[in-house]
């Protein structure tokens, strides 16, 4: 699907109150647009409607104007730079920036998980960034829980017993 199209849809399921929908979205536009610094915003945003401050973080980390918490929130969730080189889900080299503040933090993080690892890491190898991380870091990092999440958790607990509800009703 285009590009554009897939935005459009973002902004309807985002109208319609479809948050997670918008937000799988937006993932999959970032996984094949890595580059592209608006739609991280974007799905920076989203996370702000849940309420989820590392991950609006995560997302807006290669922006100047970030918020200083969000970025510590992401910083204290992904507490290695390995594990922030892999949850940037970056590709390429870091010249392939829109912005030299993002190119900078590229580079300031992947200096730093090769300075914890003693040796290069490559954005497009990333066993070379995740070899001996396993051991320090037993999972991927998680956070508190939050009011966003647990109401968004709630919200599909319900759909699901309406929709089963409405399956028995019918073979009844």
């Amino acid at each position: 699907m285009p590009l554009r199209e897939t935005i459009a849809r973002v902004d309807a399921d985002l109208a319609a109150g479809r948050v997670p929908v918008a937000r799988q979205r937006l993932r999959g536009l970032v996984s094949s647009f890595p580059y592209d610094l608006t739609l991280r915003r974007r799905l920076a945003e989203v996370y702000r409607l849940y309420g989820d401050s590392a991950e609006a973080g995560r997302w807006m980390y290669l922006e100047e104007d970030r918020n200083a918490d969000e970025t510590a929130a992401f910083e204290a969730r992904y507490g290695s730079p390995g594990w922030r080189m892999k949850a940037l889900a970056w590709r390429g080299p870091e010249a392939m920036a829109a912005t030299s503040f993002a190119e900078k933090q590229l580079v300031a993080v992947r200096n730093a998980c090769a300075e914890e690892l003693g040796h290069l890491v490559d954005w497009d190898d990333p066993a070379s960034y995740r070899d001996g991380l396993q051991e320090k870091y037993e999972e991927a990092p998680s956070g508190p829980w939050t009011v966003g999440g647990v109401l968004a958790g709630v919200g599909c607990l319900a759909f699901l017993v309406i929709w089963v509800i409405g399956v028995v009703a019918l073979f009844d």
